[in-house]
């Protein structure tokens, strides 16, 4: 962990693949659909004849790029770019509503910055020790983290979480139709064989929040997004100093990030929700949360690049992919003949540890050229008319669903569960409850499954699923996650008494 890798990872090759992969990252993480492991997959042939060290960095920085780039349309369109970017459409599209498009941009850049460089320093320092973490995570772990993620569906209700509540119920449905995880056996297909591979939940995600906008473009004759002025570049200074002066939430959050990333199968995109919640949770009276607040995006967008990093730890240290771009990239390593795990830092620790610092670059290079990327994408989204906006954005809704599993199929599901989406918002159930249970009701199946399997061929299904030390800290948060909203409306209520009396 020298000056010489450091010098590896300064090469003119080195430096120019990491500039190559994050703009490619970022303009194809910006297209709704082509998530963060399609702009991996699609680029990983180009690194068969490249160095290993060299072949990581270029797949780390489209990786990475491409978790940013999500943010872009999630402002924009209200519609996340990647998976990872749910929660960067909950104050970034208002934002935009409001004319700070372009500030939210920037926010997003200097958030994903910031917890980019926290994962790849995590990456640096802890990943021997904390790769035994997920190594304790069981089936039963994984079952009470899902049922978390779930119950952050009170937190996310802006409004009715009864809602809300009904909405998780509805993704936690969906999630059921098709083959079952375990027992493979095919439930709510009502004979109809397209069905059987279960509803995608990139094609349902695009669906759900892409729809409705363009539906509401279409009958509403105002702008799509207020204009001031003409067009102003991006709000640079503007940004850093919000970005300041929530440094303990970016700080918090990117640890959050690192510490799901680690864990494989969560994912970035319940690293966001996450993240975003205990944001909400910690908020200051002023803060709106859901109606433009910076801090919303902050928290997302440095939450989901902090998985990078984190994601990275699994898969170097123990062969076992954090996130399915990791996945790619593994694969892409065992091409080359590098075998990952516990001897790699011994054996290749020169590959590692030059990837790693190439990976603290290409994070720096996002912040010039996300801006700058940012600047043309808001200019360009804001200027154009709406009779072209929304025959592109469809088009690119249509391919970048079709494109996910070749199917025309998940085009006509995507298609049906957004019009079914706009009109369960006129009655005010949001998307977002809705994509959650989607995400996380495979997870909480399969786990439950497993964990009642091995509870019951050892005789001990209490002590299965409470009596594991991590499971009975899941659940502690599950609990205060839950309770924490009641104990904070009432106390919100008596301080409003109090002062009416004052006022009296």
């Amino acid at each position: 962990m020298g000056l010489e890798h450091l010098a590896n990872a300064l090469t003119l090759t080195n430096l120019a693949l990491a500039l190559f992969g994050v703009v490619a990252g970022t303009v194809i993480g910006s297209i709704p659909g082509l998530s963060a492991t399609m702009a991996v997959a699609v680029l990983v042939p180009i690194t068969f004849s490249m160095a290993p060290a060299s072949a990581l960095i270029l797949l780390g920085a489209i990786y990475t790029g491409a978790i940013y780039g999500g943010a872009y349309s999630a402002i924009l369109l209200n519609t996340p770019g990647t998976p990872s970017a749910i929660g960067t459409t909950f104050d970034g599209y208002p934002m935009a509503k409001r004319g700070d498009g372009d500030l939210a941009v920037a926010i997003a850049c200097f958030a994903s910055v910031f917890g980019g460089i926290v994962g790849a320093l995590a990456l640096l320092l802890l990943a021997p020790p904390l790769s035994s973490v997920a190594l304790a995570f069981g089936p039963v772990e994984y079952l009470w983290l899902s049922i978390f993620g779930l119950s952050l569906i009170a937190s996310l209700s802006t409004g009715n979480v009864l809602k809300g509540l009904a909405g998780g119920a509805l993704g936690m449905l969906l999630s059921c139709v098709g083959v079952a995880e375990i027992s493979a056996d095919i439930r709510l297909t009502f004979g109809v064989s397209p069905m059987i591979g279960g509803i995608e939940v990139v094609g349902a995600l695009i669906g759900l929040y892409c729809i409705p906008v363009l539906i509401d473009l279409v009958a509403t004759p105002e702008r799509h997004l207020k204009v001031e002025q003409g067009v102003r570049a991006v709000r640079v200074r503007e940004a850093a100093l919000i970005a300041w002066r929530s440094r303990l939430n970016l700080l918090r959050s990117s640890v959050i990030g690192t510490v799901i990333g680690i864990l494989p199968g969560a994912g970035g995109s319940v690293a966001g929700l996450v993240a975003y919640s205990e944001a909400k949770r910690t908020a200051r009276p002023d803060q709106k949360f859901g109606d433009g607040e910076p801090d919303g995006i902050m928290a997302t967008e440095s939450a989901n690049n902090a998985t990078v990093g984190g994601g990275f730890i699994p898969t170097l240290v123990l062969g076992i992919p954090g996130t399915p771009p990791d996945a790619v990239i593994l694969g892409a390593l065992l091409v080359q003949g590098v075998r990952t795990g516990p001897t790699l830092f011994d054996g290749g620790g020169s590959i590692v540890y030059t990837f790693i610092f190439g990976l603290f670059i290409a994070t720096i290079l996002m912040l010039p050229t996300g801006l700058l990327i940012g600047r043309y994408a808001y200019k360009t989204i804001v200027t154009i008319p709406k009779t072209i906006l929304v025959p592109a954005v469809g088009f690119m809704t249509i391919i970048g669903t079709f494109a996910i599993r070749n199917s025309v199929s998940d085009v006509i599901i995507m298609i049906v569960l957004g019009s079914v989406g706009w009109v369960l918002s006129r009655f005010g159930f949001a998307a977002s409850p809705i994509v959650l249970g989607l995400i996380l009701g495979p997870i909480a199946e399969q786990g439950f499954v497993q964990a009642w399997i091995i509870g019951d061929a050892t005789g001990n299904l209490a002590g299965m699923f409470f009596g594991r030390p991590i499971s009975l800290a899941i659940i502690a948060f599950t609990i205060l996650s839950l309770v924490y909203p009641v104990i904070q409306s009432r106390r919100a209520k008596r301080t409003l008494a109090t002062q009416a009396n004052l006022n009296d």
